[in-house]
């Protein structure tokens, strides 16, 4: 019987691999993240942008691995919230300064830290309403602000435009800097804000459109692969457009709600 106990106390000891697997995910995400910055030090703006890309495809399953293996922990939430900071927070602002915003190095740091800042604001909002109930854009089906990971991805997108349409594209470094300021400033604008935005877990299909949306999944990989970053300038400017059109569907959304609240009983003769 006591070895039998002890054993037990061992087994609690242990940490089970299906914690550990979404917490290792995790990780790589940051590493990720630091490696970019390492590849902008270095010039290499390809592999710089494809490891914030590789990040994001990393945080978008290891949610998805901690539900599937119940390994969700406490531990886990902290650490995602760290390595979104640093992958899609403070690496795209540094590899994006040193494309861009080092021309001017006063100004041109402050988009930088704007964006940094945004991304660490937007997480603790996030987190701090995680518990809270009335959340009106959660409700409706929709963000509040844009993810961490898509405001990264829109603050890199003059990269992405200059490497799919070569190297004379915002060749000139005033006007490079100018539109690379003018897509962080906004990005940054948005992650820090209260618009709403779509949420793609909320999004329906009509059966109909099943085949319809697989066949679309399959061209987008396979514009993914053969051309990378004219597929991915492009997804930037879809979901660019996207934020009004959510803000619109939101207000309608809102207006439809209000109207089906039956009206109260009028005041008493």
């Amino acid at each position: 019987m006591e070895r039998t106990r002890g054993d037990l106390r061992i087994f609690r000891r242990t940490l089970p691999m299906r914690v550990v697997i979404p917490n290792a995910v995790t990780v790589l995400v940051l590493c990720a993240g630091l490696t970019g910055v390492r590849f902008a030090i270095t010039g290499e703006w390809r592999n710089a942008v494809a490891m914030i890309v590789i990040a994001g495809v990393l945080d978008g399953i290891d949610g998805r691995i901690a539900r599937l293996l119940k390994g969700a922990s406490k531990f886990g939430a902290e650490l995602d919230s760290l390595a979104d900071l640093t992958a899609f927070g403070v690496a795209p602002a540094l590899i994006i300064y040193l494309w861009s915003l080092v021309y001017l190095p006063g100004i041109g740091w402050v988009f930088a830290l704007a964006h940094a800042v945004a991304c660490a604001l937007r997480l603790a909002r996030f987190n701090s309403r995680l518990d809270v109930d009335d959340q009106p854009h959660k409700r409706a089906g929709f963000l509040t602000g844009i993810p961490a990971p898509v405001g990264a991805g829109l603050a890199l997108s003059p990269i992405f435009a200059s490497l799919w349409l070569g190297p004379d594209f915002l060749i000139d470094v005033r006007v490079r800097f100018a539109v690379s300021a003018a897509v962080i400033g906004t990005t940054a604008a948005l992650m820090a804000s209260s618009v709403p935005t779509y949420a793609w877990g909320a999004i329906r299909l009509r059966p109909t459109w099943r085949l319809v949306a697989l066949l679309g999944v399959g061209l987008f990989a396979a514009a993914l692969v053969a051309e990378p970053w004219m597929t991915l300038t492009l997804l930037s400017l879809a979901y660019a457009v996207s934020v009004p059109l959510a803000i619109r569907s939101y207000a309608r959304v809102m207006r439809r709600s209000a109207a089906a609240v039956p009206a109260g009983p009028g005041p008493a003769a």
